[in-house]
């Protein structure tokens, strides 16, 4: 409020359009002779501001670089691990291409001719066999009673790690177990080693070290994952504030059925597609359309219907028609042709693998020999392993450089 008794300087007007607001300000000197200039373009403000937060309702796309993000959208599981159908495709069918050459080298370098009759495994059929390990992660939880955030992001783990490396370097069965350990770790519900290894038939604590740090290193050491199942039950705490939605509309029965789909789409690639969110809002539309409906419209100033339809169908069809065990007997095929294409540089004992070994350990002898070597000259050089004493002359020197003293 102005009181100072002398008439204001500066005149602002604001003006309200639903939630849109413009402020104009003016000189209070020019205020009789620009009024009608002054509404034409308080008008022309607000019905532009109005314009364009319309626009960007529809197409979130628009300036962007001033919409502010989600926490999603600053992860690193959106920036690092998030592709279209196509990219996720290229991406496996280059790494599978590049494997064979790789181990068909290896193979002819043993021996001339030796690839020849190999029948190297197909990205699909990489695929298979990573997804009937991804079937034994929830069963290994069951077993040791681990939450479901462990399994879920084990399961992550898994499917990250075979878009870096390929089955026949690595069975995913060490590396299954190696994921679901690392997993206990990053959501905080550990475990010991010896207590875990001990409850797994057949294995031992190298099984599962021995792997540790290129899990964590081909996962980027990103291990915070966003899931579906957090989502989902958002969604439902949601939905119990919502003032059209009864108790009736949304029974109990509702989520136990959506939370299953959520897990079945665990069975797929959706999270490496789609949001958590998403795929969460497609399970429940996979239950109950109404609520999902009600729920996606309660969120957004116009009904989402026609933006978010087509989403939700891709992601029900997944989780429908792919979200389930893979057939056993043809796994098993994958798994038998796997045994006779696995990178002999791998199998402990063989040729490939004696001589990579060596290599290695000549590589590692030379190194310690060149710091050796570097270490014995600085002491030739110095005569003192630990550098000369300074002189007086030396230090007095310093001792100057050092004295910020202006006398």
């Amino acid at each position: 409020m102005h009181t100072s008794g002398q008439p204001p300087k500066y005149i602002t007007i604001v003006a309200r359009k639903g939630r849109t607001e413009a402020y104009v300000t003016y000189e209070s000197s020019t205020w009789s002779e620009t009024a009608k200039t002054i509404i034409d373009e308080m008008i022309k403000a607000i019905n532009g501001m109005a314009a364009d937060n319309a626009a960007k309702a529809a197409n979130p796309q628009i300036n962007s670089s001033t919409v502010k993000r989600s926490l999603y959208e600053g992860s690193t599981q959106y920036k690092s691990w998030r592709y279209s159908p196509e990219q996720l495709e290229q991406v496996r069918t280059s790494l599978n291409a590049a494997a064979v050459a790789v181990i068909r080298d290896t193979f002819e370098a043993d021996e001339l001719g030796s690839s020849e009759d190999v029948l190297f495994l197909n990205a699909n059929e990489e695929q298979l066999l990573v997804k009937l390990y991804i079937t034994k992660i929830p069963q290994l939880c069951g077993h040791f009673r681990f939450p479901e955030e462990v399994e879920a992001t084990a399961i992550s783990y898994l499917k990250r790690f075979y878009l870096k490396n390929t089955v026949m370097d690595w069975h995913p069965k060490n590396v299954m177990l190696t994921a679901l350990f690392l997993a206990t770790k990053t959501t905080n519900n550990p475990i010991s080693l010896e207590s875990y290894t001990s409850n797994i038939p057949k294995t031992s604590s190298s099984d599962v070290l021995d792997l540790e740090f290129l899990v964590s290193q081909s996962l980027n050491f990103e291990f915070a994952v966003s899931h579906a199942h957090r989502a989902l039950w958002g969604i439902w705490l949601d939905l119990q504030s919502l003032p059209d939605v009864s108790e009736d509309l949304r029974p109990q029965d509702v989520y136990d059925i959506a939370i299953k789909h959520v897990r079945a789409s665990r069975f797929t690639d959706a999270e490496l597609i789609y949001t958590p969110s998403q795929i969460a809002l497609a399970s429940l539309a996979l239950v109950s359309p109404v609520l999902a409906e009600r729920w996606a419209d309660s969120k957004a100033a116009q009904p989402l219907s026609a933006t978010l339809d087509p989403t939700l169908g891709s992601i029900k069809y997944i989780i429908t028609q792919m979200g389930h065990p893979p057939d056993v007997e043809a796994v098993r095929e994958v798994d038998r042709r796997l045994k006779l294409c696995k990178n002999p540089e791998k199998v402990p004992g063989s040729k490939a693998y004696l001589a990579r070994q060596t290599a290695e350990q000549r590589r590692a002898e030379e190194k310690r020999n060149k710091k050796a070597e570097d270490v014995r000259r600085a002491v030739t050089e110095s005569g003192n392993p630990f550098g000369s004493e300074l002189n007086e002359d030396e230090k007095a020197k310093q001792l100057a450089e050092l004295d910020d003293d202006d006398d």
